[in-house]
């Protein structure tokens, strides 16, 4: 069973990480579904990928259900964990979009169910029977959540007919801006009704709420980069299949930026401090 566990390693990993949003919550729920799994004859199974599938998702929404019950104390806003992505994988246009940040954002205001049904079924095209049994719920209640959720999600991030290099564009323009101190490209870029998420989790200095407006925001940026970190350093990289900054003390990750464009504007800027959720970007290898 380890050989075909490791063949479908990353689709499980990737399942159980849109599902929690955390890279270190999905790990461990891919470690205890091995571990669930390891003595079972792959040649017993009907389709090894569909129950392999099946036992991520229940561990992914137990471990969902535990972290929602922590997070209704959470100092501030609560953002998904950075997971660093390869700089191909926008060729998968389906994938592409469902790492990004500003999907998982999104998908933090479903149910537990109807996170794991809308990621099963619009990104890896599971079927119907297939999700009911990961879920454990009847195919007339999956096909309902499946609607509800898809119609949640659209709303909230509608699929605009903008060209990925096009966003990508947006975005390094931002952070160009953003890294260079120029406050009029960066004023230039953001959209009048942009919105700043920051998530230190109460254990590092952040916004507890909302900044709203790009006047707003600017003032807030500068605010930061007028007290710079000790031996600050800035790296650029592609996270959540979005162009970031990684801002550095020392070898220390101290903080990931990343934005989300929309109409060939900055919507929204996302900056992650907490320490438990920047450890997927502090593993990487800066050579």
């Amino acid at each position: 069973m380890a050989e075909v566990f490791a063949e479908h390693r990353s689709l499980l990993f990737t399942i159980a990480y849109e599902i929690t949003g955390s890279a270190s919550d999905a790990e461990d729920v891919v470690q205890e579904s091995f571990l669930r799994c390891r003595e079972l004859d792959p040649e017993s199974l009907r389709n090894p990928r569909a129950y392999l599938a099946q036992t991520v998702t229940r561990q992914a929404l137990n471990a969902l259900r535990s972290a929602q019950r922590r997070r209704e104390d959470y100092v501030g806003p609560w953002l998904p964990e950075p997971l660093l992505t390869a700089p191909d994988i926008a060729q998968n246009v389906i994938l592409s979009e469902s790492l990004s940040f500003a999907m998982l954002v999104v998908l933090e205001t479903l149910s537990p169910e109807e996170r794991a049904v809308f990621v099963l079924r619009e990104v890896f095209d599971f079927s119907y029977p297939e999700i009911a049994e990961a879920t454990e719920r009847s195919l007339a209640a999956v096909r309902q959540i499946s609607s509800r959720a898809r119609a949640h999600v659209r709303a909230r991030q509608p699929r605009f007919d903008v060209d990925a290099k096009r966003k990508h564009d947006v975005a390094e323009r931002s952070l160009m801006a953003l890294q260079g101190g120029d406050v009029q490209s960066l004023m230039d870029v953001l959209a009048p009704g942009a919105v700043l998420l920051s998530d230190g989790g109460g254990r590092v200095s952040a916004a507890r709420k909302p900044v709203l407006g790009a006047d707003n925001i600017v003032r807030f940026l500068l605010g930061i980069a007028q007290n710079p970190l000790p031996d600050m350093r800035i790296e650029r990289a592609v996270v959540n299949d979005m162009p970031a900054v990684i801002v550095l003390s020392g070898d220390r990750v101290d903080l990931v930026v990343l934005v989300e464009s929309r109409d060939e504007r900055v919507s929204a800027v996302y900056l992650v401090r907490n320490p438990d959720k920047l450890g997927a970007v502090s593993r990487r290898d800066r050579g």
